[in-house]
């Protein structure tokens, strides 16, 4: 399975690590920026790229990084075929949810509210969890794609 991986500055060192956690899982990891710290970077920057590499290849998911990973899922969820969802902490319902009913096919992480830890039991849970499938999912993800 191939996942895409960005980040802005405040997620910089978060991506690395998860990129890591990945890579020793034995998925495939494209690392679409940034490549080098720079506490100026814009997160539309780089999670455009991934969204649109994430839309464009139907099996790959996406897992971008920010401070809150707000804005990122934002910038994200503006690319047709995108769903992003945000976790930063908290009842872990809400990942497998996004999988569930959603079908995200981006994970949007809070660095400022995460530990790495909590990050990479995170990603693999909501990796592992599947999209259910059900027609009302199917019908409500059909109309959010023709928006």
């Amino acid at each position: 399975m191939r996942i895409f991986l960005a980040s802005d500055h405040a997620g910089f060192a978060l991506k690395n690590a998860l990129a890591d956690f990945l890579r020793n899982k034995s998925f495939e990891v494209e690392d679409t920026g940034p490549a080098a710290l720079d506490p100026g970077d814009d997160y539309p920057d780089f999670c455009t790229p991934l969204a649109q590499k994430v839309a464009q290849n139907k099996d790959s998911f996406g897992v971008l990084v920010g401070f809150s990973g707000q804005g990122e899922a934002m910038a994200a969820n503006r690319v047709a075929g995108a769903r992003a969802a945000v976790y930063y902490g908290g009842d872990e319902e809400i990942l497998k949810l996004s999988r569930e009913h959603n079908d995200a096919n981006i994970l949007s992480l809070g660095a400022q509210f995460l530990t790495e830890e909590e990050a990479e039991k995170a990603l693999a849970l909501w990796l592992a969890t599947p999209f259910s499938n059900e027609e009302r999912h199917l019908r409500r993800i059909q109309k959010l794609d023709h928006i």
